[in-house]
């Protein structure tokens, strides 16, 4: 049944649920994940933890922990409107190229334990071999995360620049 907006709710919600549970899969906490796509599909991108608590049909509590879990590895940000008491949540425009480019941050770190261990194991051996070629994977996806990100932001600046019909 749709909505005002043309929306179909019961497809809307079977969605939120499959990419919610796809997340999860990929090691996202579930009630965050669920949070998360809550948020996503507001037009604005930005909901009230009583809108997400409706939508979700959870608790405030349970819509509590997943925005505190977004808005500690930067895919949320809580926002209050001066005067106001309620705080809503966001997800930036940017959201998938921003995580991405902190994801090429995070795999420096690991390059530079990963050679600790290579050092530590010893290149010549079997697993100081093996560590070796996690920390040259780590090294070339970081090396083309730049190449990469140009190509993005090219792509999106020539999609919007051209809307479909």
């Amino acid at each position: 049944m749709a909505d005002g907006s043309g929306r179909d709710e019961a497809a809307v919600s079977r969605f939120v649920e499959w990419f919610a549970l796809t997340l999860a899969e990929a090691g996202f906490p579930r009630m965050a994940a669920r949070v998360f796509v809550g948020i996503l599909i507001a037009d604005d991108g930005r909901r009230t933890a009583a809108e997400l608590a409706e939508l979700l049909q959870v608790s405030p509590a349970a819509v509590s922990g997943g925005v505190r879990y977004l808005v500690q590895v930067g895919l949320a940000v809580r926002e209050r409107e001066p005067g106001q008491r309620r705080d809503h949540y966001r997800v930036h425009d940017d959201l998938w190229y921003e995580a991405i480019t902190r994801e090429g941050e995070m795999f420096a770190r690991w390059e530079k334990g990963l050679a600790d261990g290579v050092e530590a194991l010893d290149p010549s051996t079997p697993a100081g071999a093996r560590v070796d070629d996690t920390r040259k994977f780590f090294a070339f996806m970081r090396g083309e995360f730049p190449q990469l990100m140009t190509k993005w932001r090219a792509r999106r600046s020539a999609s919007a620049a051209d809307p479909a019909p």
